[in-house]
């Protein structure tokens, strides 16, 4: 789960891309022991399990979460933590609160680390379902912003759209090259939506795309320029 960082000036187009790529792979875990499977589900083990992350706040914070995740074997930048947050409704990057633990957990009947390993396939697999990604998607917009802003800064809109689209979007290393050298600063809700169904609908030569169709400008300049590159 990216923690959002202050801007930096930009470097060249394939620096950056590097440096938005999110790995997809966990740490090499150490054994855990055995969970008997007889043993249900615990709230107090819960609640005692989210207590090893917290600060006085009573909110798991990015140190608190860089602990959790070495315990899981999850890297923070995994995909896998994105969906976790969205199952546990969380609202802000980078952190969780106990209620969204409490509540999150208790859903995925997981009351310490080996429990929540075992369910890391399953919360990978949710990314299968077109409907659930697009849900996820579309979650990962309002989690990843600034609560005081309506938009997505162009930094962690570029990190976010890596972490979703990077893998499976075969135009992405050109969108994200498009948005480097663009003037946009930020990212609205309607042009983050609609950058999904344009990875889902339109082919990668862009021959099928409709200009007169109801998609937002940003859009339109991104084919353009890509046609442009193409001719040269």
């Amino acid at each position: 789960m990216p923690v959002k960082k202050k801007r930096k000036s930009s470097g060249s187009d394939e620096s950056a891309l590097k440096k938005c790529k999110i790995t997809s792979f966990c740490r090499t875990q150490i054994p855990s022991r055995l969970i008997n499977p007889e043993d249900h589900f615990s709230s107090k083990k819960c609640q005692s399990w989210f207590y090893e992350y917290t600060d006085t706040d009573e909110v798991v914070g990015p140190e608190g979460m860089e602990k959790f995740c070495e315990d899981i074997g999850v890297e923070p930048e995994n995909i896998i933590m994105l969906v976790l947050a969205w199952k546990l409704e969380a609202q802000n990057m980078g952190f969780f609160t106990k209620e969204e633990w409490i509540k999150g957990m208790t859903s995925l009947q997981c009351d310490q680390p080996e429990r929540l390993q075992g369910k890391l396939d399953y919360l990978r697999s949710q990314l299968n379902d077109p409907v659930t990604f697009k849900n996820i998607y579309r979650y990962a917009f309002d989690f990843a912003r600034d609560k005081n802003q309506r938009s997505l800064d162009m930094d962690t809109a570029k990190s976010m759209l890596a972490l979703i689209l990077g893998r499976t979007w075969p135009l992405f290393p050109v969108f994200h090259q498009f948005l480097e050298q663009s003037k946009y600063k930020v990212m609205n809700k309607d042009q983050w939506y609609n950058v999904l169904e344009f990875s889902r609908t339109v082919n990668t030569d862009l021959r099928n795309y409709d200009e007169d169709g109801a998609w937002p400008v940003l859009l339109d300049e991104f084919v353009e320029w890509q046609k442009a590159r193409l001719v040269v």
